[in-house]
């Protein structure tokens, strides 16, 4: 399987083949804005160190680190070390993971299954972190004779290793606690999420946080590396993208996620992703 040098790259693949892609990083590749997409990934911490936001949560990444990140879930790094920062992602289509899971073996669990400690985040330990890259390098190292039967094999045995280790990982009792020094903003980032359908103004957060607009924007910003309008903007084209999957109307789906304006519907969903809403509900039909 090729390794693509670019995450977007891979996703396009992804997306396009209904297939899974895969993409090997280093710190030199510009680092994305907050984006989503029709696929899932997982995301693996080689080396280095940075900081997601996954929806409206935080984790700090260290080498060993893995995430999994379902289909329409908002996703960035918010910082960017000097430093190398190696890392595999892996682009998977969610109609091939329904395509070679069982009715015993659901292989999107890691995706779409949410526990409260650290939701989206697994550490691998050496052992476990050995036993990953050597699948990955089974996909990648795979040609000849065979090369598309061994590579979706060493894929299936990967997503078995991954699910087996997040489902115990989920049955296991926690102790510790996530840790955040971002709770001003974690308590901004909840409130945008359970009232995202509504009308939310800066004026609005700075009344009901007790905080400047100024000093809200700033701490907003720091924190998560994007403005608070963009993550609204963002957090809506998410929902908006769920929703016409699901079959409901454009003008239906443009009140439903807080878009009161049709037009500034049509303008920010086309910049985001790339086609109309009424295209892109064509396509995902």
């Amino acid at each position: 399987m090729k390794e693509f040098t670019s995450c977007k790259m891979a996703t396009q693949h992804c997306i396009t083949n209904k297939y899974f892609a895969l993409a090997h990083l280093y710190s030199d590749e510009k680092t994305m804005d907050m984006h989503i997409h029709d696929c899932c990934e997982i995301y693996y911490s080689i080396s280095g160190g940075k900081q997601f936001l996954i929806d409206n949560r935080f984790y700090d990444i260290e080498p060993g680190d893995i995430f999994f990140i379902n289909q329409y879930e908002s996703h960035y790094l918010t910082q960017v070390d000097t430093g190398v920062h190696e890392r595999i992602v892996l682009s998977v289509h969610p109609d091939y993971l329904q395509e070679i899971s069982s009715d015993q073996t659901d292989l999107s669990y890691c995706f779409t299954h949410r526990f409260d400690v650290l939701p989206h985040k697994l550490h691998l330990d050496p052992e476990m972190s050995k036993r990953f890259i050597y699948l990955i390098h089974k996909i990648a190292d795979s040609e000849g004779f065979g090369c598309d039967l061994m590579e979706r094999a060493a894929f299936s045995d990967l997503m078995v290793f991954l699910n087996r280790t997040f489902y115990e990982s989920c049955h296991r009792e926690y102790t510790e606690t996530p840790v955040t020094n971002h709770a001003q903003v974690d308590d901004i980032l909840s409130y945008i999420n359970r009232h995202i359908s509504e009308d939310i103004t800066l004026e609005r957060l700075s009344e009901y946080f007790y905080l400047s607009s100024s000093y809200l924007c700033r701490i907003f910003k720091s924190t998560t590396g994007t403005t608070i309008n963009k993550y609204i903007t963002a957090r809506r084209i998410t929902i908006a993208k769920a929703l016409l999957n699901e079959g409901i109307s454009v003008t239906e789906v443009c009140g439903q996620c807080g878009f009161n304006d049709y037009s500034n519907f049509l303008k920010a969903f086309t910049k985001a992703v790339g086609i109309s809403p009424k295209k892109y509900a064509q396509f995902n039909s």
